[in-house]
């Protein structure tokens, strides 16, 4: 890495007042001689101390490649591309469905997945899970804010309540009745994970306690039919950001317990999943991540069709939503500098309790809680405050009828798309697929196969470049994300130079970067409309 660029980054760095792209939380940055000071609003970085709970645990940016110093004379770019693409690749995850006699009769053909961090440990989060008790997929996308716990919780939760609001009646009465009798209940999700996604086992009890009284008040209601899909999504949402508020007000069983929920309610997190049944396509938004399905038209070309609103202070309609939910005393105070209140950039969000709940309430939690600043909880109530909430959970659902035009869907954290539009990024997973049939030549053997044979077929596709290319879409998106230069090639020495920021500076330059890509099966959905 030259100098130049090395010198320019910490430079730009040094001379700046506010924080570049859509960072979550108010940041000014103060420079100070040669060294950079942040305050923060309502997290700072700090270590968890001995006997806290830290809701962190997923993969992290490898430490041997991450600067800590921002000092130019420590400063170096130097990575091997072995090791780019180690750092890059460190978050893959992909997995192809097939039906018990090894054929794709799913309209889902495969999905990729990968994820990037930029805050340290990483705040976004991801699920994906195949529903066994009722049809279909589902895959969600979760950024979360002001720490990862929120994100977390979202990512280990909101699935089984959008599944158990899909289920007929008969099943939920026998799940409790399983549960009365301690019977094992049979799964309702299969999930589908990297080795590092894991879940908090400190707490799965209470989680699922709380998804039982919710299917008890599903059974309660005596509605038969039950929801459609869309009604099952918003109610899904709804209740557990309602379970994540009256969690941390309950008493718990211990001080860990406690801490969780604590975490959990005064973070935050935005989401968007998709559920995809056959043709049936409904994605449901609360935030700012983005869905947006790549479309290859009749004539061989490619466009874009989003399937999601970002909501946030550029959304007229969000700013009217909240306008008519709030006194006309308040318009001006809604937003300021683009974010809701002067605080938060999307205008809806699990968690964010110090948004929702009314002076009083929040004051009577955390004064009788053990040591908030410890777990990065900071008092602070914005000033304009008057008619909380004015933070939502509840979704927007938008439904589509696949089509076998329509090749992909790419959900993706909003790290993604400050740095591609959404044009950009089909273009991209467009061209992806083009190069991988085009670099991929059949495996035709001649008879009888020997290992000559079959050495001169590898060395073929590794002469027409196919060791080079991301297998793995999401991973070829991130790359492109951070590492493009103004003519929309891959600059490995910008490529290097991002990767190996310092923690102090890399939020200044990149967001936490999440995404999945569904790809559909054309033939599974072709024979949908001749059966129908």
């Amino acid at each position: 890495m030259s100098r130049t660029v090395s010198s320019w980054i910490l430079s730009s760095a040094r001379s700046s007042i506010t924080l570049q792209g859509k960072g979550r939380w108010y940041s000014i940055c103060i420079p100070n001689r040669n060294k950079i000071k942040w305050k923060l609003v309502f997290s700072k970085t700090c270590p968890y101390p001995a006997g806290s709970c830290s809701l962190d645990r997923t993969f992290s940016f490898p430490k041997a490649f991450r600067h800590t110093s921002t000092e130019e004379e420590h400063f170096s770019f130097q990575l091997s591309p072995a090791q780019i693409n180690d750092i890059l690749r460190a978050g893959e995850l992909s997995h192809r469905t097939l039906d018990l006699n090894g054929k794709n009769a799913n309209s889902v053909l495969r999905f990729e997945s990968n994820q990037l961090a930029s805050n340290s440990p990483i705040e976004d989060r991801r699920s994906a899970a195949t529903c066994l008790q009722t049809a279909g997929m589902m895959f969600g996308v979760f950024d979360g804010h002001a720490g990862a716990a929120c994100a977390q919780a979202v990512s280990e939760r909101l699935l089984h309540y959008i599944a158990v609001s899909l289920l007929p009646r008969q099943s939920l009465e026998e799940i409790e009745l399983a549960v009365e009798a301690m019977k094992p209940v049979r799964p309702i999700l299969q999930w589908h994970r990297h080795p590092n996604d894991v879940e908090y086992q400190e707490i799965t009890s209470q989680y699922f306690e709380n998804l039982r009284v919710y299917w008890q008040h599903l059974l309660d209601l005596d509605t038969e039919p039950g929801f459609s899909l869309e009604e099952a999504m918003i109610c899904a949402f709804k209740r557990l950001d309602s379970d994540i508020s009256l969690e941390v007000q309950a008493p718990q069983e211990n001080e860990l317990m406690r801490n969780i929920a604590l975490q959990v309610a005064f973070s935050g997190a935005t989401a968007c999943v998709a559920h995809i049944d056959s043709v049936h396509l409904h994605v449901a938004n609360t935030g700012d991540c983005r869905a947006v399905l790549g479309v290859r038209e009749e004539d061989g070309t490619w466009s874009t069709l989003p399937l999601t609103r970002d909501h946030n202070a550029y959304d007229e309609l969000e700013i009217r939503r909240l306008k008519r939910e709030h006194p006309r005393s308040e318009e001006k105070t809604l937003f300021v500098n683009d974010r809701l209140l002067g605080i938060l950039m999307p205008s809806r969000a699990f968690g964010d309790v110090q948004l929702k709940w009314s002076k009083e309430l929040q004051h009577s939690i955390l004064e009788n809680s053990c040591d908030v600043e410890a777990l990065n909880i900071y008092q602070y109530v914005p000033p304009n405050y008057h008619t909380p909430p004015y933070l939502t959970a509840e979704p927007e659902v938008t439904y589509h009828k696949l089509r076998s035009k329509d090749k992909f869907l790419v959900i993706a954290s909003d790290g993604l798309w400050e740095m591609l539009s959404n044009e950009k990024v089909v273009k991209l997973v467009a061209g992806h697929l083009t190069e991988l049939n085009m670099q991929k030549p059949p495996l035709t053997f001649k008879k009888p196969v020997n290992l000559g044979y079959m050495h001169n077929l590898l060395l073929q596709r590794k002469s027409k470049g196919l060791a080079s290319l991301d297998q793995n879409i999401a991973t070829h998106l991130i790359r492109h994300a951070i590492g493009s230069n103004e003519y929309g090639e891959v600059d490995p020495e910008k490529l290097a130079a991002m990767l190996t920021l310092p923690e102090d500076l890399a939020r200044m330059y990149r967001d936490d970067i999440t995404v999945t890509v569904v790809y559909f099966n054309s033939e599974a959905i072709e024979d949908y409309y001749r059966n129908h």
